[in-house]
């Protein structure tokens, strides 16, 4: 499976060059309405959007990895249940309210012309199309761990088993296949916590650099300052999203950090990125509306897809969730809140 670093940056990179390729704009701006931006101000906004989203980005995929250290925050306590599953709501009113709407909004829009993006829905397909291939890269990495993981441990028995009959007797083989069966169910729900936490920063972090370089290309300041805010806040709920994920996967530290930090600096980067390309970026120009709207259709068809059956239904589907009522409430009340918060956010994102 591609490393989400390759994946985000060859998607920064098409997005780049495509743009500049059409200045033409379907809705042309006048003089006069260029000259009410205030470029130096909305600069300035732009700088300080850098600084806030980055730390509210860095603290809320900080929080849930932390929180290991202490004994309520661990997943084996109920709080974690509910955690996960605000966590899981932040990334279904993103994928749902905030990526879609705007998929459709770029993808149908009457600068694209009539032939074929006004006789298609594009976004929807995209979505879904994404979201199927979520469930193939998901399936497949899935078994073939599984299959490579059997293989190795049915080795590692016979050969104890052979060792252990010879001084022991039936006994201790039956105890010791069950021993190797539980590391393998453990060591195998363990590989597919990685992989879900690694195929859910693709979606989020390639959302993460559009709308950075929509905010860094736009030259008001009147649009960046309500914006500076509610991207932050928009960053800091999802960081603790993705942070439950990567926590629960159990990496490596060193991978960890990579993975809390390329979350935390994507959409700086696509803000700079936006500033570097304002002078001929064109928002309603061809290739804007075509690169934003597909990147953001796929965006939302993986975290959809996540959501909703990688954490929600792996969770509330649980026995131990299932046998706990007040469990149960809780956790439905941490995901209306999730999704009520990220949805709220959407009045000004």
């Amino acid at each position: 499976m591609s490393s989400p670093e390759s994946i985000t940056l060859s998607s920064l990179l098409l997005f780049a060059l495509l743009l500049p390729q059409v200045s033409a704009d379907c809705s042309a701006q006048g003089d006069d309405q260029s000259a009410r931006h205030d470029q130096v101000a909305a600069l300035r906004y732009k700088l300080a959007a850098i600084a806030s989203i980055l730390c509210a980005g860095a603290i809320g995929v900080s929080l849930p990895i932390l929180g290991r250290r202490f004994a309520v925050l661990r997943p084996e306590n109920d709080v974690f249940f509910m955690i996960k599953a605000f966590a899981a709501g932040v990334i279904l009113a993103t994928g749902f309210v905030h990526i879609l709407p705007d998929a459709f909004r770029k993808l149908s829009s009457p600068c694209l012309g009539l032939n074929p993006w006004g006789e298609f829905p594009f976004a929807g397909f995209v979505a879904m199309m994404a979201a199927i291939g979520t469930l193939a890269i998901d399936t497949l990495a899935t078994s073939f761990y599984n299959r490579s993981h059997k293989s190795k441990l049915a080795t590692v028995v016979v050969v104890d088993d052979d060792e252990e009959t010879e001084n022991s007797g039936d006994v201790h083989v039956h105890t010791h296949s069950t021993h190797g069966h539980a590391h393998g169910s453990s060591a195998s729900d363990l590989v597919r916590q990685r992989i879900v936490s690694q195929v859910l920063e693709v979606g989020v972090v390639v959302h993460s650099v559009i709308i950075g370089v929509s905010l860094g290309a736009s030259e008001s300041a009147a649009t960046i300052k309500p914006l500076l805010a509610a991207l932050s806040f928009h960053q800091f709920f999802e960081g603790i999203g993705l942070g439950g994920c990567i926590s629960q996967a159990k990496f490596k530290s060193a991978t960890t950090a990579i993975m809390m930090m390329f979350f935390s600096v994507t959409t700086p980067i696509g803000i700079g990125a936006g500033i570097g390309i304002a002078s001929v970026y064109k928002e309603n120009s061809r290739s804007a509306l075509i690169v934003e709207g597909i990147l953001n259709s796929a965006s939302a068809g993986i975290l959809v897809y996540m959501a909703l059956v990688d954490l929600l239904a792996a969770d509330f589907m649980n026995p131990r969730m299932q046998s706990n009522v007040r469990l149960q409430l809780g956790s439905h009340i941490s995901l209306l809140l999730g999704a009520g918060c990220m949805s709220f956010l959407a009045r000004w994102v």
